[in-house]
C-alpha cells in the first residue's frame, strides 16, 4: 500500500508543490528495507526522466508520502513512530552533473 501510494504521490507532485510543473517521469520505483531489531524502515525512491530537469523533488515527494502511509497504518499500534533525514542521496544529469550526500547517521 506504502508502495502505491508513493508511486502515487510522485506523479501528483505538481499538485502538492506550488510553482512544481509537471513533468514526464520515465522511472517510478521504490524499495523499502526493514530492520526490525533497530525498528527502522529505509525507504529507497528512484525517479528518471529524459526532460531538461531534474525530477528529485518527485522522488523525496514519493518517500515522504510512502512513509507517511506507513505510519498512518501503523499509528494504532505505536504512536511514538517518527520520519526521519529524507534527502537526496544522488542525482545525474542536468547542470549540476553528478551530485551525491549521505548524512550522519542519526
Amino acid at each position: 500500500v506504502a508502495k502505491i501510494a508513493g508511486i502515487m504521490a510522485a506523479k501528483k507532485t505538481p499538485d502538492l508543490i506550488p510553482l512544481c510543473h509537471p513533468l514526464p517521469m520515465t522511472h517510478i520505483q521504490l524499495h523499502f528495507v526493514l530492520d526490525s531489531t533497530k525498528g527502522w524502515i529505509s525507504i529507497e525512491g528512484r525517479t528518471r526522466t529524459t526532460y531538461k530537469t531534474g525530477v528529485d523533488v518527485e522522488a523525496l515527494t514519493a518517500v515522504t508520502v510512502a512513509a507517511l502511509t506507513i505510519y498512518d497504518m501503523c499509528k494504532g499500534v505505536d504512536t511514538t513512530i517518527t520520519l526521519e533525514q529524507a534527502y537526496i542521496a544522488q542525482k545525474s544529469g542536468g547542470k549540476s552533473g553528478t551530485v551525491t550526500f549521505s548524512p550522519s547517521a542519526p
